[in-house]
């Protein structure tokens, strides 16, 4: 079935189409789309599932970052949503095969805080290896240490890479730059940057790595991948961080690890269970234990990175609102297309199904339509057709081309 918000023989009144957007999306998006004349609301916190699901009825783009879980349930309550965007990297908080069958689409920003994460990771190793953060501590509670034992350089020291993405090949180059050997472990062939050395196995990482920092996705099978084996696969002595997500770690096995001093020290900035706003309050079995630095998710969060996701996010957003653009979503077939000018545009969202191009090829036959452009993208679930004609269509061709079989959303730009 179509969604009603794509119905209409022009292009949907910008001042007319709502927007919401959650968790304090930075206000470069926010500003960007009310210069383009949209409606925007906004929300300082995340919303649970039913206030969600009332918070949704009239949205046309719902914007997020990584506390609001965006279900099913709630996607099946949408009653005009066209897009979401994820002011994130990760979009494990979207169930994207939901979105997808309602022809949904996703985007997110999965480049824009890279920096901000490798950055503290680095800084992260230096504070750990050095045992600044104890040290810190004391001298807070009156005592001065000034003992150079067990605090060392970072030079020469081995950095172990699990996850090769944006971020860990970045943060490969910035290591190599400190004079460490870097090496890696990744399920997927990726292009080498610098030095660093691809290991087959993770195991293989953990036995030589004196710093093992983790950057894998937060795909629901990534769930408690690191625990008590793989603590113990690590050499006695050696520092761990988890900038990455919070459910991959075993943290009752990381907080014995520490406890025995198998792992000396470590960081970790995402958890299993984390607080939905800043007045909740938070627990977990790392708290107090020697050397451990707790952070509360807190690796993108820099004034630069926010604003570049804002402005990446909705670029993308506005780009598929006003011409369809599909570039980096995360689950529709990705399509770059130009701004409409000088002719007639209308876009087609449909289930992977045989016979829907040329059910609409023969519609617009039908009408004496003049193809100027026309561009069809699929995955394994969706097909998407654009076309560009000379001239505007007729109310009875637009209603034919969405009672094509398969239709999921339908609308047409002028």
């Amino acid at each position: 079935m179509h969604n009603e918000g794509y119905e209409g023989r022009y292009s949907f009144p910008r001042s007319r189409m709502k927007m919401l957007l959650l968790e304090n999306v930075h206000p470069v998006a926010i500003q960007h789309f009310r210069d383009e004349g949209y409606d925007v609301s906004t929300l300082k916190g995340a919303l649970d599932e039913d206030a969600l699901i009332e918070a949704i009825q009239g949205v046309h783009v719902l914007g997020i970052r990584s506390k609001t879980n965006v279900t099913r349930k709630v996607l099946d309550a949408a009653d005009k949503l066209m897009a979401i965007g994820a002011f994130c990297i990760g979009t494990n908080q979207i169930d994207l095969k939901a979105a997808s069958e309602k022809g949904v689409a996703v985007f997110n920003a999965p480049y824009s805080n890279t920096r901000s994460v490798v950055e503290m990771v680095m800084g992260l190793t230096v504070i750990l290896t050095r045992n600044i953060y104890d040290k810190s501590i004391q001298m807070h509670t009156g005592k001065w240490d000034k003992s150079a034992t067990g605090a060392h350089e970072v030079r020469n020291k081995t950095l172990g890479i699990i996850g090769y993405g944006a971020i860990g090949s970045q943060l490969s180059v910035l290591a190599e730059a400190f004079g460490m050997r870097v090496i890696y472990y990744d399920v997927a062939e990726k292009l080498t940057m610098g030095n660093a050395k691809r290991y087959r196995t993770m195991d293989a990482v953990l036995a030589e790595a004196d710093v093992l920092s983790l950057h894998v996705d937060g795909r629901a099978e990534n769930k408690n991948i690191f625990g008590k084996a793989q603590f113990a696969k690590m050499k006695d002595g050696a520092l761990f961080i988890n900038l990455s997500r919070g459910h991959i770690v075993d943290i009752e096995a990381l907080a014995e690890a520490v406890r025995t001093k198998k792992i000396y020290g470590a960081a970790v900035d995402v958890f299993p269970e984390e607080p939905r706003t800043n007045d909740d309050p938070f627990e977990s079995p790392l708290m107090g234990l020697p050397n451990v630095i707790l952070t509360p998710h807190i690796g993108g969060s820099t004034e630069e990175a926010q604003e570049a996701i804002g402005e990446f996010a909705s670029e993308r957003l506005l780009n598929f609102i006003s011409r369809g653009d599909t570039t980096f979503s995360v689950n529709m077939p990705n399509v770059q297309l130009s701004e409409v000018e000088g002719r007639h545009r209308f876009l087609h969202i449909h289930q992977n199904v045989p016979g829907v191009m040329a059910a609409i090829n023969n519609i617009i036959a039908k009408y004496n339509l003049n193809i100027l452009a026309q561009h069809l993208k699929t995955n394994e679930q969706l097909g998407y057709v654009i076309v560009d004609v000379d001239r505007g269509y007729s109310r009875e061709a637009l209603d034919e081309l969405k009672a094509v079989t398969g239709t999921l959303k339908f609308r047409s730009l002028v």
